[in-house]
């Protein structure tokens, strides 16, 4: 059965059986790019961040659309109704190949790095949600794929195209606080349900949603509204937990300011964690050497209601979400998760204090970024060579959390050299039909 779906039939709340495609006359689906120049666009999830992502990047042609629930793609399509829509994206990229210059991949994250490899090899340039990937292996193979077909690429971790993040960063680096040697890291996450046992009731699938493309690459098991559309998160099969959910977002300031990559080891404090789901609450300990002339640091990530002291801002109430930097200087602190406003404390020894000239270059706009990147611009700075880096350190706390041992980690055979047991963590095995 053809999991391309007629829209008439979309509208109808019923899906079209056999194989068979739709023909249409809008002039935008002349395959390659128009005289305007603008994009053929596959989408790959329409639903949550897939929606705001099919808005961000709707000025150009957007040729495809596939979710795994007809109800969500059928909404997509009553704003695009010259887009073919499916349900698997790996019919979709097959049939429309020729067709599509750039597929947006707005999956749970067991399924970015699939769908994003098969665009890839076939020349596609990719915009995949953050984290990148699911595993570390997958990280890296996204990185080098990207670069073996020179495709533009580019993370949705947003904050990256503000220009109060670019600021933030070039500041740290002209040595505001001078040598950063501890940073916190908290955040409000998970919002969703974490610390589960498997549920053992099996209702229904919904009618309009594919199940076992749902689950695509993750090792089956019977459907439960727990699991999706949000909830998945919490899950190790489908998510990354909390840290994976938003380390894209509040550690990527730190990150590019001080090239946190390849920590020496890395250790976790669980609450209330189960087999298959990350906890309700944690705390991660990265260490980081020397890298070049900056010194050695420690980064705490807290989540699940955690926090820091609030001496690390002098007595201050600490929000909901936050980073602080602590320097031999001083401290910088960043009050939200995407790294887009800061303040020099103390306060007092910061009242003279000057920007440094700028060295970054200044976006666009975040999907403008990419989509510039595509028709031959500059690379976007969440590309896929800084995402894949961001995404490994995250998921080296994540290793430290399903596994309840400490990391010590060598990053040129990509392997936890005291704990066996991570090795499963860090090479996804997939399910047949869903290989990379």
């Amino acid at each position: 059965m053809s999991k391309e779906i007629s829209r008439r039939s979309f509208l109808k709340g019923a899906a079209l059986g056999g194989v068979g495609l739709l023909v249409l006359g809008d002039s935008r689906l002349a395959f390659g790019y128009e005289a305007n120049g603008k994009l053929n666009i596959a989408m790959i999830g329409c639903g949550g961040k897939g929606a705001s992502n099919l808005g961000g990047v709707s000025g150009e042609n957007i040729v495809g659309l596939c979710d795994v629930n007809e109800k969500t793609a059928a909404e997509a399509a009553k704003k695009f109704p010259s887009a073919k829509v499916f349900t698997d994206y790996r019919i979709m990229l097959n049939q429309m190949s020729k067709g599509i210059d750039a597929v947006v991949v707005s999956t749970p994250d067991h399924s970015h790095a699939p769908a994003s490899l098969m665009a890839m090899r076939m020349g596609k340039h990719v915009y995949c949600e953050k984290p990148l990937t699911h595993s570390i292996a997958e990280a890296r193979l996204m990185r080098d794929t990207a670069r073996k077909y020179k495709v533009a690429t580019q993370m949705g971790n947003q904050g990256t195209a503000s220009d109060a993040h670019r600021e933030t960063v070039e500041v740290i680096q002209a040595g505001a606080i001078g040598q950063v040697y501890e940073i916190h890291v908290w955040s409000n996450r998970p919002v969703w349900p974490q610390g589960l046992k498997r549920p053992v009731e099996t209702p229904p699938v919904p009618s309009t949603l594919h199940w076992d493309l749902w689950l695509g690459p993750a090792p089956a098991r019977p459907y439960n509204p727990c699991y999706q559309p949000f909830n998945w998160r919490g899950w190790i099969d489908f998510g990354t937990g909390a840290l994976g959910d938003m380390g894209c977002h509040t550690l990527n300031m730190p990150f590019r300011a001080l090239n946190l990559t390849n920590p020496t080891s890395v250790e976790a404090e669980v609450h209330d964690m189960t087999d298959e789901c990350y906890p309700k609450s944690s705390i991660v300990h990265f260490t980081f050497p020397a890298r070049g002339n900056l010194r050695g640091l420690k980064l705490k990530w807290y989540d699940g209601g955690l926090k820091p002291s609030n001496e690390v801002l002098y007595g201050r109430d600490l929000p909901g979400s936050g980073v602080v930097l602590i320097g031999e200087k001083g401290r910088i602190f960043s009050p939200d998760d995407y790294g887009r406003s800061y303040e020099l404390l103390p306060k007092e020894n910061y009242t003279d204090y000057k920007k440094p000239p700028q060295t970054l270059p200044r976006s666009p706009g975040h999907y403008a970024e990419w989509i510039r990147a595509c028709k031959g611009g500059e690379p976007a700075m969440s590309n896929f060579d800084y995402a894949s880096a961001l995404t490994e350190t995250i998921l080296l706390g994540n290793l430290a959390i399903v596994t309840g041992e400490p990391i010590y980690w060598d990053p040129v055979d990509m392997k936890a050299i005291n704990c066996p047991k991570a090795d499963c963590h860090i090479n996804t095995v997939y399910r047949k039909g869903w290989t990379v």
